[in-house]
């Protein structure tokens, strides 16, 4: 069994429709093992998303990202990063809706950096963006649940 991280992003969180729906999925789909409500700081949204330092799109997301609350999760399942990927859709919302409209960014993305979730994209992301959200967590505990 493998985890992975999902971040559901502001907007989703202060619309409960959309938010109790994307849960569902998650359930449905995976075990949580932790979830939280995160207030996201500037600090914060910019370790987490230094990757993207210096791309046109950083600064926005970076300031939407504290807008409100967000709501993390752990998800454990066979193939987890994929199976979350999958159920995210692609990043930009005009493609999702397009070519995968049942995707959860097609159903509640709004746009690009409103894209409704996160979702780590590999094995190393993922460790780094937990200790990163959850950093109450033990690290070897964690990865005694991923083993």
């Amino acid at each position: 069994m493998d985890i992975t991280l999902a971040l559901l992003k502001p907007h989703v969180v202060r619309n409960v429709y959309a938010f109790q729906q994307i849960k569902q999925i998650i359930h449905q789909n995976f075990t949580v093992l932790h979830s939280k409500e995160v207030h996201i700081t500037k600090q914060l949204s910019e370790h987490f998303y230094a990757e993207h330092k210096g791309k046109f799109f950083y600064n926005r997301l970076v300031t939407f990202m504290g807008s409100g609350p967000c709501h993390a999760f752990i998800l454990q399942s066979k193939d987890s990063i994929a199976k979350w990927r999958e159920l995210m859709g692609p990043t930009k919302v005009y493609k999702a809706v397009y070519s995968h409209p049942d995707c959860i960014r097609g159903l509640y993305g709004l746009s690009d950096t409103r894209n409704a979730c996160h979702g780590s994209d590999s094995e190393e992301s993922v460790a780094r963006e937990i200790s990163i959200i959850f950093p109450e967590l033990d690290k070897n505990r964690l990865s005694a649940v991923d083993s």
